[in-house]
């Protein structure tokens, strides 16, 4: 994509700007994976553009890592196994590596979405548990 552009990054972190989501649907299968780009050990992230009226060309499942669907617009329809049931902006569904998952986008706007991926069962320590609060200067004032 031409219009990722590397901020920053050091030994603790990577920075990159992915410019409009929307633009995204001009990339290869309107998909930006963020694994490589930020140099992610734990998680795969990705951010997708469904076109208007368009659906997933395919169905899928994974063989250890769950997905979770988090949909910043557009609306449509979300199918697990046997199930399916309306998206839309604020919707998020979380799939197990075994639920055979696909969707749709139903309306006439593109449905921009991010795909969290992780091993599951892999989530030992989060938030307050896992953080540590410290005493820091910020260095942009």
């Amino acid at each position: 994509m031409d219009q990722i552009k590397k901020l920053s990054e050091d030994k603790n972190f990577t920075a990159v700007d992915l410019g409009k989501l929307s633009l995204l649907s001009e990339t290869a299968n309107g998909k930006a994976f963020l694994k490589e780009m930020t140099q992610a050990t734990g998680t795969e992230i990705s951010l997708s553009v469904l076109p208007a009226k368009t659906e997933l060309p395919f169905f899928h499942t994974h063989k250890q890592n769950e997905e979770t669907y988090i949909i910043l617009s557009g609306s449509g329809k979300f199918q697990v196994d046997d199930q399916y049931w309306d998206i839309a902006e604020g919707s998020v569904v979380r799939v197990s590596p075994s639920g055979v998952r696909g969707m749709t986008n139903t309306s006439d706007e593109q449905m921009v979405y991010i795909v969290v991926q992780s091993k599951e069962g892999s989530l030992e320590q989060y938030s307050m548990e896992d953080g540590v609060l410290l005493e820091a200067t910020p260095l942009w004032k």
